[in-house]
Protein backbone atom coordinates (compact mmCIF):
# COMPACT_ATOMS: atom_id res chain seq x y z
CA UNK A 1 0.00 0.00 0.00
CA UNK A 2 1.25 3.61 -0.52
CA UNK A 3 2.41 5.56 1.80
CA UNK A 4 0.32 8.48 2.87
CA UNK A 5 1.70 11.99 2.20
CA UNK A 6 1.38 15.41 4.26
CA UNK A 7 0.78 18.73 3.14
CA UNK A 8 4.85 19.23 2.21
CA UNK A 9 4.41 16.02 0.01
CA UNK A 10 6.80 14.04 2.68
CA UNK A 11 5.52 10.83 4.06
CA UNK A 12 3.11 10.96 7.46
CA UNK A 13 4.32 8.48 10.47
CA UNK A 14 1.39 7.51 11.70
CA UNK A 15 3.15 6.52 15.06
CA UNK A 16 4.04 10.12 15.83
CA UNK A 17 0.52 11.36 15.45
CA UNK A 18 -0.50 10.42 19.19
CA UNK A 19 2.73 11.53 20.63
CA UNK A 20 3.22 15.37 21.85
CA UNK A 21 6.57 16.41 19.92
CA UNK A 22 6.41 19.97 20.74
CA UNK A 23 6.09 20.54 25.16
CA UNK A 24 7.68 22.90 26.77
CA UNK A 25 10.58 22.16 28.82
CA UNK A 26 12.12 23.52 31.87
CA UNK A 27 15.57 24.80 30.36
CA UNK A 28 16.85 24.93 26.92
CA UNK A 29 15.11 26.05 23.74
CA UNK A 30 11.80 24.97 24.69
CA UNK A 31 11.75 27.21 28.04
CA UNK A 32 8.29 28.86 28.95
CA UNK A 33 10.64 31.15 31.45
CA UNK A 34 12.16 34.09 29.67
CA UNK A 35 13.39 37.40 30.40
CA UNK A 36 12.15 40.33 30.10
CA UNK A 37 12.69 42.34 26.82
CA UNK A 38 10.96 45.71 27.13
CA UNK A 39 11.94 46.94 30.35
CA UNK A 40 14.66 49.52 29.80
CA UNK A 41 14.30 49.13 25.89
CA UNK A 42 16.05 51.61 24.23
CA UNK A 43 15.63 52.59 20.33
CA UNK A 44 19.47 50.90 19.74
CA UNK A 45 18.55 47.59 21.42
CA UNK A 46 14.69 47.83 19.59
CA UNK A 47 17.20 48.08 16.27
CA UNK A 48 19.38 45.02 17.28
CA UNK A 49 16.43 42.65 18.28
CA UNK A 50 14.59 43.33 14.66
CA UNK A 51 17.77 42.65 13.05
CA UNK A 52 18.18 39.33 15.02
CA UNK A 53 14.89 38.41 14.22
CA UNK A 54 15.11 38.97 10.48
CA UNK A 55 18.20 37.13 10.30
CA UNK A 56 16.93 33.68 12.26
CA UNK A 57 17.02 34.56 16.12
CA UNK A 58 14.00 35.71 16.60
CA UNK A 59 13.61 34.33 20.32
CA UNK A 60 13.76 38.36 21.94
CA UNK A 61 11.81 39.53 19.20
CA UNK A 62 8.58 37.27 20.09
CA UNK A 63 9.10 37.92 23.63
CA UNK A 64 8.63 41.71 23.02
CA UNK A 65 5.86 41.03 20.76
CA UNK A 66 4.18 39.15 24.00
CA UNK A 67 4.73 41.82 26.34
CA UNK A 68 3.79 44.49 23.82
CA UNK A 69 0.40 43.05 24.67
CA UNK A 70 0.68 43.11 28.56
CA UNK A 71 1.93 47.22 28.11
CA UNK A 72 0.59 48.69 25.61
CA UNK A 73 -3.11 49.12 25.99
CA UNK A 74 -3.93 50.65 23.13
CA UNK A 75 -2.44 48.08 20.68
CA UNK A 76 -3.50 45.05 22.38
CA UNK A 77 -7.31 46.55 22.40
CA UNK A 78 -7.04 46.72 18.33
CA UNK A 79 -5.38 43.43 18.15
CA UNK A 80 -8.12 41.97 20.44
CA UNK A 81 -10.78 43.20 18.19
CA UNK A 82 -9.12 42.26 14.88
CA UNK A 83 -8.58 38.46 16.50
CA UNK A 84 -12.59 38.47 18.15
CA UNK A 85 -13.61 39.91 14.74
CA UNK A 86 -12.47 36.54 13.45
CA UNK A 87 -14.02 34.38 16.13
CA UNK A 88 -16.94 35.85 15.78
CA UNK A 89 -17.85 34.71 12.57
CA UNK A 90 -19.32 31.51 12.10
CA UNK A 91 -17.54 28.16 9.89
CA UNK A 92 -19.48 26.32 7.43
CA UNK A 93 -18.91 23.57 5.10
CA UNK A 94 -18.54 23.58 1.61
CA UNK A 95 -19.02 20.07 -0.18
CA UNK A 96 -17.76 19.69 -3.86
CA UNK A 97 -19.91 17.52 -6.14
CA UNK A 98 -18.43 14.18 -6.36
CA UNK A 99 -17.37 14.63 -2.23
CA UNK A 100 -19.24 11.30 -1.03
CA UNK A 101 -21.34 12.11 2.50
CA UNK A 102 -19.60 9.98 4.54
CA UNK A 103 -16.55 12.43 4.12
CA UNK A 104 -18.73 15.21 4.05
CA UNK A 105 -20.13 13.80 7.56
CA UNK A 106 -16.96 12.78 9.08
CA UNK A 107 -15.44 16.92 8.09
CA UNK A 108 -18.79 17.92 9.63
CA UNK A 109 -18.08 15.95 12.98
CA UNK A 110 -14.21 17.76 13.32
CA UNK A 111 -15.86 21.30 12.56
CA UNK A 112 -18.29 21.18 15.36
CA UNK A 113 -15.78 19.65 18.08
CA UNK A 114 -15.67 22.54 20.55
CA UNK A 115 -11.72 21.71 20.84
CA UNK A 116 -11.07 22.65 16.56
CA UNK A 117 -12.81 26.16 17.52
CA UNK A 118 -10.15 26.59 20.44
CA UNK A 119 -7.70 25.91 17.67
CA UNK A 120 -8.59 28.19 15.17
CA UNK A 121 -8.95 30.89 17.87
CA UNK A 122 -5.29 30.40 18.84
CA UNK A 123 -4.57 30.55 14.67
CA UNK A 124 -5.46 33.92 15.04
CA UNK A 125 -2.42 35.01 16.99
CA UNK A 126 -0.46 34.45 14.36
CA UNK A 127 -1.35 38.06 13.04
CA UNK A 128 1.06 39.64 15.92
CA UNK A 129 3.60 38.02 15.81
CA UNK A 130 4.28 36.65 12.01
CA UNK A 131 2.82 32.57 12.42
CA UNK A 132 1.38 29.95 15.13
CA UNK A 133 1.20 26.84 15.72
CA UNK A 134 -0.89 24.41 17.40
CA UNK A 135 -0.35 20.52 17.94
CA UNK A 136 -2.52 17.60 17.32
CA UNK A 137 -2.99 14.57 18.86
CA UNK A 138 -4.64 12.04 17.35
CA UNK A 139 -6.76 8.50 18.24
CA UNK A 140 -9.19 6.59 17.32
CA UNK A 141 -12.60 7.38 18.09
CA UNK A 142 -16.44 6.52 16.59
CA UNK A 143 -14.32 4.27 13.96
CA UNK A 144 -11.98 7.27 12.64
CA UNK A 145 -8.47 8.33 13.19
CA UNK A 146 -9.16 12.01 14.43
CA UNK A 147 -7.75 14.95 16.49
CA UNK A 148 -8.71 14.46 19.85
CA UNK A 149 -6.84 17.58 21.60
CA UNK A 150 -5.25 20.65 19.87
CA UNK A 151 -2.42 22.20 21.81
CA UNK A 152 -1.35 25.96 21.44
CA UNK A 153 2.50 26.03 20.85
CA UNK A 154 4.53 28.85 22.22
CA UNK A 155 6.07 30.42 18.94
CA UNK A 156 9.16 30.82 20.18
CA UNK A 157 9.82 27.04 20.51
CA UNK A 158 9.73 26.86 16.79
CA UNK A 159 12.08 28.36 13.89
CA UNK A 160 12.58 29.00 10.33
CA UNK A 161 15.10 27.12 8.00
CA UNK A 162 18.29 29.92 7.04
CA UNK A 163 18.47 28.58 4.06
CA UNK A 164 15.52 30.25 2.60
CA UNK A 165 13.53 31.54 6.03
CA UNK A 166 10.05 30.27 4.70
CA UNK A 167 10.51 26.42 6.23
CA UNK A 168 8.98 26.27 9.69
CA UNK A 169 11.14 23.96 12.00
CA UNK A 170 10.51 22.75 15.65
CA UNK A 171 13.74 24.06 17.75
CA UNK A 172 15.25 21.45 19.60
CA UNK A 173 18.81 21.40 21.80
CA UNK A 174 21.97 21.23 20.39
CA UNK A 175 20.82 22.06 16.41
CA UNK A 176 20.91 25.36 15.10
CA UNK A 177 18.73 24.17 12.65
CA UNK A 178 16.21 22.37 14.81
CA UNK A 179 13.87 19.45 13.04
CA UNK A 180 11.31 18.85 10.36
CA UNK A 181 7.74 19.10 11.52
CA UNK A 182 6.09 15.73 11.58
CA UNK A 183 3.60 15.52 8.58
CA UNK A 184 -0.08 16.01 10.09
CA UNK A 185 0.80 16.87 13.25
CA UNK A 186 0.76 20.70 13.02
CA UNK A 187 -1.47 23.30 12.25
CA UNK A 188 0.65 25.99 10.91
CA UNK A 189 -0.86 29.21 10.21
CA UNK A 190 1.33 31.77 8.73
CA UNK A 191 -1.10 35.05 7.67
CA UNK A 192 0.28 36.82 4.78
CA UNK A 193 -0.75 40.57 5.35
CA UNK A 194 2.05 41.12 2.57
CA UNK A 195 5.08 39.48 1.10
CA UNK A 196 8.55 39.00 2.34
CA UNK A 197 9.94 36.77 5.43
CA UNK A 198 7.36 35.20 7.61
CA UNK A 199 8.31 36.51 10.88
CA UNK A 200 8.85 40.25 9.11
CA UNK A 201 4.87 40.21 8.45
CA UNK A 202 3.31 40.53 11.91
CA UNK A 203 1.99 43.79 12.78
CA UNK A 204 4.50 43.15 16.42
CA UNK A 205 7.11 44.45 14.37
CA UNK A 206 5.61 48.09 12.75
CA UNK A 207 3.96 48.33 16.26
CA UNK A 208 7.51 47.65 18.10
CA UNK A 209 8.27 51.24 17.14
CA UNK A 210 5.61 53.05 18.17
CA UNK A 211 5.65 50.95 21.37
CA UNK A 212 8.97 52.65 22.49
CA UNK A 213 7.44 55.89 21.48
CA UNK A 214 4.84 56.17 23.52
CA UNK A 215 6.89 54.35 26.41
CA UNK A 216 8.69 57.21 26.08
CA UNK A 217 5.95 59.82 26.37
CA UNK A 218 4.33 58.58 28.49
CA UNK A 219 7.38 58.30 31.16
CA UNK A 220 7.66 62.07 30.17
CA UNK A 221 4.82 63.38 30.53
CA UNK A 222 4.35 61.57 33.82
CA UNK A 223 6.88 63.13 35.10
CA UNK A 224 5.92 66.15 33.98
CA UNK A 225 2.19 66.31 35.35
CA UNK A 226 4.53 64.84 38.87
CA UNK A 227 5.84 68.64 38.86
CA UNK A 228 2.92 70.68 36.95
CA UNK A 229 0.54 69.16 39.55
CA UNK A 230 2.24 70.74 42.44
CA UNK A 231 2.57 75.01 42.90
CA UNK A 232 5.55 76.24 42.57
CA UNK A 233 7.01 76.13 46.45
CA UNK A 234 9.45 79.43 47.35
CA UNK A 235 10.97 80.09 50.78
CA UNK A 236 11.84 83.28 52.19
CA UNK A 237 14.18 84.32 54.76
CA UNK A 238 15.45 87.67 56.04
CA UNK A 239 18.92 88.65 55.76
CA UNK A 240 20.36 87.74 58.81
CA UNK A 241 19.36 84.00 58.40
CA UNK A 242 22.34 81.70 59.04
CA UNK A 243 23.16 78.77 57.20
CA UNK A 244 21.18 76.32 59.19
CA UNK A 245 18.75 78.49 59.03
CA UNK A 246 18.45 78.53 55.07
CA UNK A 247 18.82 74.51 55.09
CA UNK A 248 16.26 74.13 57.50
CA UNK A 249 13.43 76.73 55.26
CA UNK A 250 15.05 74.31 52.12
CA UNK A 251 13.81 71.06 53.62
CA UNK A 252 10.60 72.41 54.89
CA UNK A 253 9.88 73.67 51.49
CA UNK A 254 10.97 70.09 49.72
CA UNK A 255 9.05 68.20 52.44
CA UNK A 256 5.50 70.42 51.63
CA UNK A 257 5.25 68.14 48.71
CA UNK A 258 5.25 64.59 50.14
CA UNK A 259 4.09 65.69 53.62
CA UNK A 260 2.12 68.82 53.50
CA UNK A 261 3.27 70.27 56.47
CA UNK A 262 6.55 71.66 57.77
CA UNK A 263 8.05 74.17 60.68
CA UNK A 264 9.95 77.33 59.60
CA UNK A 265 11.88 79.28 61.96
CA UNK A 266 10.24 82.40 63.38
CA UNK A 267 10.69 85.72 60.52
CA UNK A 268 10.90 83.07 57.46
CA UNK A 269 7.71 82.40 54.92
CA UNK A 270 6.62 80.21 52.15
CA UNK A 271 4.86 81.14 48.93
CA UNK A 272 2.96 79.38 46.54
CA UNK A 273 2.40 80.16 42.79
CA UNK A 274 0.10 78.80 40.73
CA UNK A 275 1.72 77.18 37.46
CA UNK A 276 -0.81 78.51 34.21
CA UNK A 277 -0.37 78.43 30.47
CA UNK A 278 1.73 74.83 30.03
CA UNK A 279 1.35 72.88 26.91
CA UNK A 280 2.37 69.62 28.20
CA UNK A 281 -1.09 67.96 27.50
CA UNK A 282 -0.86 69.32 23.86
CA UNK A 283 2.86 67.97 23.56
CA UNK A 284 2.42 65.03 24.94
CA UNK A 285 -1.39 63.86 24.54
CA UNK A 286 -0.67 64.74 20.63
CA UNK A 287 1.94 62.74 20.45
CA UNK A 288 0.16 59.79 22.17
CA UNK A 289 -2.97 60.18 19.97
CA UNK A 290 -0.92 60.60 16.61
CA UNK A 291 0.93 57.05 17.67
CA UNK A 292 -2.36 55.20 18.58
CA UNK A 293 -4.24 56.35 15.50
CA UNK A 294 -1.71 54.89 13.46
CA UNK A 295 -1.59 51.85 15.24
CA UNK A 296 -5.64 51.38 14.49
CA UNK A 297 -5.13 51.62 10.77
CA UNK A 298 -2.23 48.96 10.62
CA UNK A 299 -4.31 46.58 13.25
CA UNK A 300 -7.47 47.10 12.32
CA UNK A 301 -7.21 49.21 8.96
CA UNK A 302 -9.21 52.41 10.11
CA UNK A 303 -9.78 54.74 13.03
CA UNK A 304 -13.19 55.49 13.37
CA UNK A 305 -14.17 53.20 15.83
CA UNK A 306 -11.63 53.41 17.96
CA UNK A 307 -11.32 56.60 18.56
CA UNK A 308 -13.54 59.78 19.59
CA UNK A 309 -15.40 62.24 17.50
CA UNK A 310 -16.73 59.86 14.94
CA UNK A 311 -20.12 59.55 14.33
CA UNK A 312 -22.61 56.59 14.33
CA UNK A 313 -22.75 56.70 10.71
CA UNK A 314 -18.85 57.06 10.20
CA UNK A 315 -18.40 54.11 12.38
CA UNK A 316 -20.92 51.89 10.86
CA UNK A 317 -19.41 52.24 7.22
CA UNK A 318 -15.71 51.86 8.79
CA UNK A 319 -16.98 48.59 10.94
CA UNK A 320 -14.91 47.84 13.61
CA UNK A 321 -12.19 45.96 11.32
CA UNK A 322 -12.13 46.63 7.53
CA UNK A 323 -14.17 44.52 6.05
CA UNK A 324 -11.76 43.45 2.92
CA UNK A 325 -8.62 42.82 5.85
CA UNK A 326 -11.56 40.42 8.35
CA UNK A 327 -12.24 38.32 4.82
CA UNK A 328 -8.80 38.33 4.16
CA UNK A 329 -7.80 36.52 7.72
CA UNK A 330 -10.74 34.49 7.26
CA UNK A 331 -9.70 33.03 3.97
CA UNK A 332 -6.40 32.83 4.99
CA UNK A 333 -7.16 30.79 8.31
CA UNK A 334 -9.66 28.49 5.98
CA UNK A 335 -6.81 27.40 3.78
CA UNK A 336 -4.58 26.70 6.56
CA UNK A 337 -7.11 24.23 8.46
CA UNK A 338 -7.75 22.80 5.31
CA UNK A 339 -4.21 21.53 3.75
CA UNK A 340 -3.31 20.91 7.59
CA UNK A 341 -6.46 19.33 9.02
CA UNK A 342 -9.18 18.11 6.62
CA UNK A 343 -6.90 16.64 4.27
CA UNK A 344 -4.58 14.97 6.26
CA UNK A 345 -7.89 13.35 8.31
CA UNK A 346 -9.56 12.82 4.96
CA UNK A 347 -6.48 10.97 3.46
CA UNK A 348 -5.87 9.18 6.58
CA UNK A 349 -9.33 7.48 6.90
CA UNK A 350 -10.10 7.48 3.56
CA UNK A 351 -7.43 7.58 1.42
CA UNK A 352 -7.11 10.71 -1.17
CA UNK A 353 -9.63 12.17 -3.48
CA UNK A 354 -9.83 13.94 -5.86
CA UNK A 355 -11.56 16.96 -4.24
CA UNK A 356 -11.97 17.69 -0.38
CA UNK A 357 -14.48 19.12 1.69
CA UNK A 358 -13.68 22.66 2.94
CA UNK A 359 -14.50 25.32 5.54
CA UNK A 360 -15.72 28.61 5.05
CA UNK A 361 -16.16 31.84 7.39
CA UNK A 362 -18.73 33.46 6.17
CA UNK A 363 -18.61 37.33 6.16
CA UNK A 364 -21.85 39.51 4.90
CA UNK A 365 -21.64 42.95 3.72
CA UNK A 366 -23.66 45.66 6.54
CA UNK A 367 -27.10 46.14 5.02
CA UNK A 368 -29.67 48.65 5.12
CA UNK A 369 -32.64 46.61 5.96
CA UNK A 370 -34.99 49.58 5.82
CA UNK A 371 -33.63 50.43 2.23
CA UNK A 372 -33.45 46.79 1.19
CA UNK A 373 -37.53 45.79 2.95
CA UNK A 374 -38.67 48.88 0.77
CA UNK A 375 -37.14 47.50 -2.44
CA UNK A 376 -38.59 44.34 -2.17
CA UNK A 377 -41.35 45.56 -1.02
CA UNK A 378 -41.94 47.46 -4.50
CA UNK A 379 -40.15 44.92 -6.69
CA UNK A 380 -42.30 41.82 -5.66
CA UNK A 381 -45.63 43.42 -6.98
CA UNK A 382 -43.71 43.85 -10.17
CA UNK A 383 -42.65 40.08 -10.78
CA UNK A 384 -39.80 39.80 -9.14
CA UNK A 385 -39.05 36.47 -7.47
CA UNK A 386 -36.66 36.39 -3.77
CA UNK A 387 -35.70 33.60 -2.07
CA UNK A 388 -37.28 33.99 1.96
CA UNK A 389 -33.93 32.04 2.70
CA UNK A 390 -32.11 34.87 1.47
CA UNK A 391 -33.80 37.48 3.21
CA UNK A 392 -34.03 35.61 6.20
CA UNK A 393 -30.29 35.67 6.08
CA UNK A 394 -30.08 39.46 5.33
CA UNK A 395 -32.18 40.70 7.94
CA UNK A 396 -30.86 38.25 10.70
CA UNK A 397 -33.80 36.27 11.13
CA UNK A 398 -33.50 32.21 11.62
CA UNK A 399 -36.04 29.80 9.51
CA UNK A 400 -39.61 29.52 12.30
CA UNK A 401 -40.14 26.01 13.28
CA UNK A 402 -42.95 24.28 13.01
CA UNK A 403 -44.83 24.77 16.78
CA UNK A 404 -43.14 28.96 16.57
CA UNK A 405 -46.31 31.53 17.11
CA UNK A 406 -45.81 33.73 13.79
CA UNK A 407 -46.44 37.38 13.48
CA UNK A 408 -48.96 38.45 10.28
CA UNK A 409 -49.90 41.54 8.93
CA UNK A 410 -52.84 43.81 10.94
CA UNK A 411 -56.47 42.89 9.83
CA UNK A 412 -57.62 45.47 7.22
CA UNK A 413 -60.69 47.51 9.15
CA UNK A 414 -63.74 46.56 8.05
CA UNK A 415 -65.85 49.94 8.39
CA UNK A 416 -69.73 50.09 7.79
CA UNK A 417 -70.50 51.84 4.91
CA UNK A 418 -74.18 53.46 4.86
CA UNK A 419 -76.52 50.56 3.05
CA UNK A 420 -76.41 50.52 -0.69
CA UNK A 421 -79.18 52.10 -3.09
CA UNK A 422 -81.92 49.31 -4.68
CA UNK A 423 -80.82 47.35 -6.71
CA UNK A 424 -81.27 48.37 -11.05
CA UNK A 425 -83.32 45.80 -12.94
CA UNK A 426 -81.50 43.06 -13.66
CA UNK A 427 -82.74 42.88 -17.22
CA UNK A 428 -82.48 46.03 -19.35
CA UNK A 429 -85.08 47.05 -21.96
CA UNK A 430 -84.87 46.08 -25.23
CA UNK A 431 -81.96 48.33 -27.02
CA UNK A 432 -80.68 49.40 -24.01
CA UNK A 433 -77.07 49.10 -22.50
CA UNK A 434 -77.47 47.84 -18.46
CA UNK A 435 -78.04 50.83 -16.30
CA UNK A 436 -75.12 52.99 -14.29
CA UNK A 437 -75.05 52.96 -10.56
CA UNK A 438 -78.19 55.18 -9.33
CA UNK A 439 -76.65 59.02 -8.96
CA UNK A 440 -73.19 57.90 -9.99
CA UNK A 441 -72.25 59.58 -13.07
CA UNK A 442 -74.05 63.00 -12.05
CA UNK A 443 -72.16 63.54 -8.81
CA UNK A 444 -69.04 64.73 -8.81
CA UNK A 445 -65.64 63.33 -6.55
CA UNK A 446 -65.98 63.01 -2.85
CA UNK A 447 -69.83 62.14 -2.83
CA UNK A 448 -70.91 60.24 -0.35
CA UNK A 449 -74.59 59.23 -1.47
CA UNK A 450 -76.05 55.68 -0.98
CA UNK A 451 -75.73 55.21 -4.48
CA UNK A 452 -72.10 56.87 -4.77
CA UNK A 453 -70.28 54.46 -2.02
CA UNK A 454 -72.29 51.27 -2.86
CA UNK A 455 -71.00 51.40 -6.19
CA UNK A 456 -67.48 52.34 -5.35
CA UNK A 457 -67.81 49.84 -2.26
CA UNK A 458 -68.70 47.05 -4.86
CA UNK A 459 -65.97 48.00 -6.84
CA UNK A 460 -63.33 48.05 -3.77
CA UNK A 461 -64.59 44.54 -3.30
CA UNK A 462 -64.56 43.04 -6.28
CA UNK A 463 -60.88 44.83 -7.69
CA UNK A 464 -59.21 45.50 -4.87
CA UNK A 465 -57.01 47.94 -6.74
CA UNK A 466 -59.47 49.65 -8.21
CA UNK A 467 -57.76 49.59 -11.70
CA UNK A 468 -59.72 47.05 -13.40
CA UNK A 469 -62.91 49.34 -12.72
CA UNK A 470 -61.55 52.48 -14.00
CA UNK A 471 -60.64 50.42 -17.11
CA UNK A 472 -64.48 49.42 -17.94
CA UNK A 473 -65.30 53.03 -16.67
CA UNK A 474 -63.09 53.98 -19.49
CA UNK A 475 -64.83 51.81 -22.09
CA UNK A 476 -67.90 52.56 -20.79
CA UNK A 477 -67.01 56.72 -21.22
CA UNK A 478 -66.10 55.85 -24.96
CA UNK A 479 -68.66 53.36 -26.04
CA UNK A 480 -70.39 56.02 -28.34
CA UNK A 481 -67.02 57.40 -29.62
CA UNK A 482 -68.69 58.47 -32.59
CA UNK A 483 -71.31 60.88 -31.37
CA UNK A 484 -68.35 62.13 -29.37
CA UNK A 485 -66.03 62.81 -32.27
CA UNK A 486 -68.73 64.51 -34.96
CA UNK A 487 -68.63 68.15 -33.37
CA UNK A 488 -65.08 67.55 -33.24
CA UNK A 489 -64.51 65.91 -36.27
CA UNK A 490 -67.21 67.20 -38.63
CA UNK A 491 -66.28 70.76 -39.76
CA UNK A 492 -63.02 69.34 -41.01
CA UNK A 493 -64.71 66.90 -42.85
CA UNK A 494 -67.11 69.32 -43.98
CA UNK A 495 -64.38 71.67 -45.36
CA UNK A 496 -62.20 69.07 -46.79
CA UNK A 497 -64.90 67.78 -49.18
CA UNK A 498 -65.61 71.46 -50.05
CA UNK A 499 -61.64 71.99 -51.08
CA UNK A 500 -60.13 72.33 -54.42
CA UNK A 501 -56.85 71.71 -53.31
CA UNK A 502 -54.38 71.07 -50.86
CA UNK A 503 -53.82 75.03 -50.15
CA UNK A 504 -57.50 75.56 -50.53
CA UNK A 505 -58.02 72.98 -47.83
CA UNK A 506 -55.16 74.92 -45.38
CA UNK A 507 -57.00 78.32 -45.71
CA UNK A 508 -60.85 76.53 -44.75
CA UNK A 509 -58.73 74.92 -41.78
CA UNK A 510 -58.99 78.19 -39.50
CA UNK A 511 -62.65 78.12 -40.22
CA UNK A 512 -63.07 74.52 -39.16
CA UNK A 513 -61.35 74.87 -36.00
CA UNK A 514 -63.31 77.75 -35.12
CA UNK A 515 -66.47 75.96 -35.84
CA UNK A 516 -65.76 73.03 -33.46
CA UNK A 517 -68.04 72.14 -30.30
CA UNK A 518 -66.16 70.53 -27.68
CA UNK A 519 -68.97 70.73 -24.82
CA UNK A 520 -69.65 67.19 -24.73
CA UNK A 521 -66.45 65.54 -24.95
CA UNK A 522 -65.84 68.02 -22.22
CA UNK A 523 -68.28 66.87 -20.24
CA UNK A 524 -67.84 63.25 -20.73
CA UNK A 525 -64.28 63.76 -19.38
CA UNK A 526 -65.56 65.83 -16.42
CA UNK A 527 -68.11 63.05 -15.26
CA UNK A 528 -65.10 60.19 -16.02
CA UNK A 529 -62.69 61.80 -13.59
CA UNK A 530 -65.39 62.40 -10.82
CA UNK A 531 -66.26 58.67 -10.86
CA UNK A 532 -62.46 57.73 -10.98
CA UNK A 533 -61.68 60.09 -8.23
CA UNK A 534 -64.63 58.34 -6.15
CA UNK A 535 -63.08 55.00 -6.53
CA UNK A 536 -59.81 56.43 -5.36
CA UNK A 537 -61.55 58.32 -1.93
CA UNK A 538 -62.95 54.86 -1.34
CA UNK A 539 -60.25 52.61 -2.01
CA UNK A 540 -58.16 54.96 0.15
Amino acid sequence: MAQLLGPDGLPINKALLSREIAAPTVAGVRRIHEERVATGLTPDRLGRILRDAQDGNHRDYLTLAEEMEERYMHYASQLQTRRLAIEGTEFSLDVPAGVPAKIADFVTSLKEDPEFLSAAAALTDGIAKGYSVVEMMWEYQEGALRPVQYEWRDPRFFQFDRLSGRQLRLAVDGSIDGEDLPQGKFLRHVPQSRMGLPVRRGVARIAAWAFIVQSFALQDWAAFAEVYGLPLRVGKYHAAATEAEKRTLLRAVASIANDAAAIIPDGMEIDFHEVTGSRGEAVFGGLLDYIDKNISKVVVGQTMTSDNGSSLGQAKIHNEVRLDILRADCRQEAITIGRDLIRVAVDLNYGPQAVYPTVIRHIADPEDVTALSDAVAKLVPQGLKVSQRQMLEKLGLSEPGADDDLLAPPKADTATLPPPAPAAPATPPPGRSPPKPAGLSAHVAGCRCGGCLAFLAASVEEEDDGVAEVERLADELTADWEQLSKPLLGPIAAELAASTSYEDFRARLTRALAGMDTTLLAERLARGLAIARGIGDIRD
